[in-house]
């Protein structure tokens, strides 16, 4: 009778997957879940917040390099959890398989259903948007004016002259560009997954080229680089703004870049695009080939992600100077012309073939986050399915294409209608943001999921290793949690919807989505038992390859 269980217990005796991800495939694919290009170029948006809602942080000063380096010190744990758990786990599902494997399929269903799936969703439907404003950016940027309607969310089209028809024909050309990117990439995914694979390396290694550009080019315009980018701005995004004074009363002349209230307090920005982001290539565990890309790629795209965004923000200081760029980031060119590295570089160069350069790099690292979304939260879904936590139709595999093809059209339809409804409402969805607390909470479980499975399975000097960095991943992430609550108006959402603050919608929404993701399994579990299948037994056994 145990024999049949176990025969039953999962959907089927393999999962239908092919060992597609290379090496550098599993590298690219955390670097775009790092998400470095799009934290780049929300930079601005996020600090002109500081502003208003943190006032004494403008008044102290940060220093985006130094909390980039604490951000990385305190990510550790982290690494260390995920290559020492990849290893023993090189499962589809990663952190979803060994926390669920130590803690039970309650808990870490809920958990990981909260803390990944439902919050990703959101979070690809606002970053398809998000690469739609970069293209038209760019393309305003590069000296195209027709396509500012592309350049700035539905609720502000206002401001730059949209109304009636032209913002009604500005807004469907968002959702139509936003929809047909995501659709591709879908499509891509499902009839020739290794293509898709592919295309995340090809887009990351090229929005890696592109701002090692846009860093040189930076750092090779010196202090001229300020005064193009003054001009640079005035002209392409909104008159007014000429000169350093209305840059520099962003920030007062008493704010320091070693104020270590300051540097402490940026850490929820690094952890909200960046540094926790290591579990893409762990998700896609049995689909990696060899045994070096299982052992390395996170410890090495941790360092790459370090590199490219310390040294990105180490040239903005240099060119600028801290009081400008912290004035830049806190005051009116953040608030009116979308100051954040990016646009920077692109107006610190007159040569044209380098600010093409520069914004394709902008557009492209939006356009990986996506590629990489589309793979992993498939194969979450797809490893919930296969453990019958979800409908086992999810974990079907095409046998002609190797793909999960159901589990990708669930997340087109979703993430496009998604996308629709954000298009119209940004300013009020943009509050799904606030939803990246569910991952803070998921990271802290996973931590102590895996200091649990050492205390209980590991011996000898990996036992203590993976134990002492586990606790301490979850220390850390529980004060990032905290940092989220303390401050939510900027970590969360600054929007306010039918009088009740944006912030508590997003908390009842990741509160819902954990009990929504506790009675699915509770559920789950009395159908499957109904017909004779344990489904908690599979949260005792490594899932087959």
């Amino acid at each position: 009778m145990a024999d049949q269980g176990k025969k039953t217990v999962f959907t089927r005796q393999s999962t239908g997957l092919v060992k597609n991800v290379s090496f550098l495939d599993a590298i690219t694919l955390n670097l775009g879940n790092m998400s470095i290009g799009a934290g780049l170029g929300t930079i601005g948006l996020t600090t002109s917040a500081l502003a208003a809602f943190a006032p004494s942080v403008v008044s102290s000063g940060f220093n985006l390099v130094l909390t980039s380096i604490i951000a990385f010190v305190i990510s550790i744990p982290q690494i260390i959890v995920y290559t020492m758990m990849t290893r023993r786990f090189p499962r589809t599902g990663g952190d979803y398989v060994w926390t669920s494997r130590t803690f039970g399929g309650f808990v870490g269903s809920s958990f990981s259903f909260m803390g990944y799936t439902l919050e990703t969703l959101a979070y690809l439907a606002l970053i398809a948007l998000s690469a739609v404003f970069a293209v038209g950016g760019v393309l305003v940027g590069l000296g195209d004016s027709s396509a500012a309607g592309l350049s700035v969310p539905g609720n502000v089209l206002s401001s730059i002259g949209y109304t009636g028809i032209q913002a009604n024909n500005a807004l469907i050309e968002q959702f139509a560009i936003g929809a047909i990117i995501f659709a591709v990439l879908i499509a891509i995914n499902i009839f020739t997954p290794k293509t898709g694979y592919k295309l995340v390396s090809a887009l990351i290694v090229i929005g890696v080229v592109c701002l090692v550009v846009a860093i040189v080019t930076l750092l090779a315009s010196g202090p001229s680089g300020v005064t193009n980018y003054i001009s640079f701005a005035n002209s392409k995004f909104v008159a007014g703004v000429s000169n350093a004074s209305a840059v520099e009363a962003g920030t007062p002349s008493t704010a320091s870049a070693f104020n270590w209230n300051g540097v402490f307090f940026m850490i929820p920005f690094f952890a909200i695009f960046v540094y926790p982001w290591l579990n893409a290539a762990p998700a896609v565990g049995s689909e990696i080939k060899g045994k070096s890309a299982v052992r390395w790629n996170v410890p090495i795209s941790a360092v790459i992600s370090l590199i490219l965004i310390t040294s990105a923000f180490g040239a903005m200081y240099y060119v600028g100077g801290f009081k400008f760029t912290s004035g830049a980031l806190t005051g009116n060119l953040a608030a009116f012309s979308d100051f954040n590295f990016w646009t920077m570089a692109m107006g610190a160069t007159t040569s044209y073939a380098l600010q093409v350069i520069i914004g394709l790099g902008w557009i492209v690292w939006n356009i990986g986050v996506l590629a990489y979304g589309v793979i992993v939260f498939s194969r979450y879904l797809f490893a919930q399915a296969f453990d019958r936590f979800l409908p086992e139709k999810l974990s079907y595999v095409s046998p002609r294409f190797s793909s999960p093809v159901i589990a990708h059209i669930i997340d087109l339809v979703i993430t496009v209608a998604l996308i629709g409804v954000a298009t119209v409402v940004y300013g009020t969805l943009s509050l799904l943001f606030g939803n990246v607390i569910a991952a803070m909470i998921y990271f802290l479980v996973v931590g102590l999921g895996a200091a649990t499975y050492a205390i209980k399975r590991e011996r000898g000097s990996a036992k203590w290793i993976l134990a002492i960095a586990g606790v301490a991943m979850a220390i850390v992430f529980a004060f990032i949690t905290y940092q989220f609550l303390e401050t939510p108006s900027i970590w969360g959402t600054s929007v306010i919807v039918a009088g009740i603050k944006g912030y508590y919608l997003a908390y009842i929404y990741v509160a819902v989505s954990f009990i929504a993701g506790a009675i699915i399994f509770l559920v789950s579990r009395s159908v499957h038992k109904s017909k004779g299948v344990d489904i908690t037994l599979a949260y005792k056994e490594i899932p087959p390859e």
